[in-house]
């Protein structure tokens, strides 16, 4: 049974293992890194077989959108490891000179990037969202405290597991993952120990997060996904730009929800003798989006776009 001795303790360890990695050449801290993309690659078989238990078991117990921000694929993985190499050869984020200002003679203030400390990550049914969270931690010397969404339970165990094994004896405690709800409610209460809070999820869980705990949240309670056309847009940028950011993945909470357009598409001429805005609709409605009626406010027209059918 989980207390609230063994959550600080899970935390204290963290911090104790952070500064351990903080203290490494950059060089080794990348190296970590570079092992985490190249263990998931090797793990890719195991890791899509939990993964589609995962999928089995979720079925119709959550929304569609949900399930498609669950599902792994081998070309997820790859994307996923290319994106952490990238990672690991990012500029050395520990300590590097941002501005140095003489505020007064003989004295100095400089500003130089520190890592945070202890991170307590919350995030909902994406475990792709995982290696990712992890591979910043690392390269940048935070401990890590991981909750992911139950429906990804056998993901997100697996993902842990082979993210530190590849770090080394340090993985353990570095980044610990969290399995029960209630352990959430004991590290809301441990701001001595942790640092920062960041809740990845929709308004419901941001919203409890920033009243249940005095830890700083890095937060948000609603996101906006619009794409504003404007009159001077060019409208074969506009048409590529506005299926692309509905199409590509239509599951992801960044997909485009509503389309702004200047309200002189509306009579302007776009390909031959349909409007620019009827253009739009056309090809949006071609890809498979099912375009909603809209309204003119401010001079510009709203439609709203639904999921890729």
């Amino acid at each position: 049974m989980t207390t609230a001795a063994s959550c600080r303790d899970m935390a204290q360890r963290a911090r104790a293992a952070s500064r351990k990695v903080q203290a490494l050449p950059s060089s080794e801290r990348e190296a970590m890194v570079q092992r985490v993309a190249d263990a998931l690659v090797a793990a890719q078989a195991e890791i899509l077989a939990e993964n589609a238990a995962d999928v089995e078991q979720a079925k119709g117990a959550i929304s569609d959108t949900l399930l498609q921000r669950l599902i792994l694929k081998p070309a997820k993985l790859e994307q996923l490891a290319s994106g952490i190499r990238a990672i690991a050869k990012q500029e050395e984020p520990i300590g590097r000179l941002i501005q140095r200002m003489e505020v007064a003679q003989g004295l100095v203030l400089d500003k130089i990037t520190a890592p945070i400390g202890v991170l307590l990550i919350i995030f909902e049914a994406r475990p792709d969202a995982l290696p990712q969270i992890a591979s910043l931690a690392l390269r940048s010397g935070n401990g890590l405290l991981l909750k992911g969404g139950k429906e990804a339970a056998r993901s997100n165990a697996i993902l842990h597991r082979t993210i530190v094994n590849a770090i080394g004896p340090l993985g353990p405690d570095l980044i610990s993952l969290v399995t029960t709800r209630e352990e959430i409610s004991d590290l809301l209460a441990l701001d001595d120990v942790i640092d920062l809070v960041i809740p990845r999820g929709g308004n419901a869980l941001v919203s409890y997060i920033q009243r249940n705990t005095k830890i700083p949240v890095l937060g948000h309670a609603d996101g906006i996904c619009h794409v504003y056309v404007d009159a001077a847009a060019d409208l074969e940028m506009a048409k590529q730009i506005v299926v692309d950011s509905k199409v590509d993945y239509p599951a992801a909470c960044n997909a485009v929800e509503k389309v702004l357009v200047h309200a002189s598409w509306a009579s302007n001429p776009g390909t031959g003798p349909a409007s620019g805005l009827v253009v739009l609709q056309k090809v949006l409605e071609e890809a498979g989006v099912k375009v909603g009626e809209g309204a003119v406010v401010n001079g510009w027209l709203s439609q709203e776009v639904d999921t890729k059918k």
